[in-house]
């Protein structure tokens, strides 16, 4: 089962979050796609574009039976809310992860954007309840 993992990626602190999300999918057996670090090695350097880089995360959304998000920050990323909402109209099952408490919810318990978060099949808090949610959707689904 493919997992594409989607979250901002323009700081090392963003990618490092970005790779425990992937780590947590790799090791509950989730063949995973992360942009940032397969998406070179999948496009031919010719095809290294923005309309190439497009093209590949389209077709690896397309590919996955489910998106994980990093949803942390002030706001969500503006490409994961893009990869979330392409995700939800294909069908994809789709979990977000907030650890941030920055955000003062509009509704009590709301964690981000309310038109992300009623589109997630599952919002968790931690990377322990990520895994222990993405083993027992393996088991479920993998069936």
């Amino acid at each position: 089962m493919r997992a594409y993992i989607a979250g901002p990626l323009f700081n090392e602190g963003e990618r490092w979050f970005d790779e425990q999300i992937e780590a947590c999918a790799a090791r509950v057996g989730l063949k995973t796609f992360l942009p940032h670090r397969d998406g070179k090695e999948l496009l031919p350097a010719e095809e290294w574009s923005m309309d190439g880089i497009f093209r590949l995360d389209v077709s690896e959304l397309d590919k996955a039976a489910i998106v994980i998000a990093n949803l942390n920050g002030i706001a969500v990323d503006d490409g994961t809310a893009w990869e979330l909402g392409y995700a939800y109209a294909r069908g994809k099952h789709l979990v977000g992860i907030h650890t941030d408490m920055r955000l003062t919810p509009v509704f009590e318990k709301q964690a981000v954007n309310l038109m992300i978060e009623c589109s997630l099949h599952k919002l968790v808090r931690s990377l322990d309840e990520l895994e222990a949610y993405l083993q027992a959707y393996v088991e479920t689904e993998g069936r």
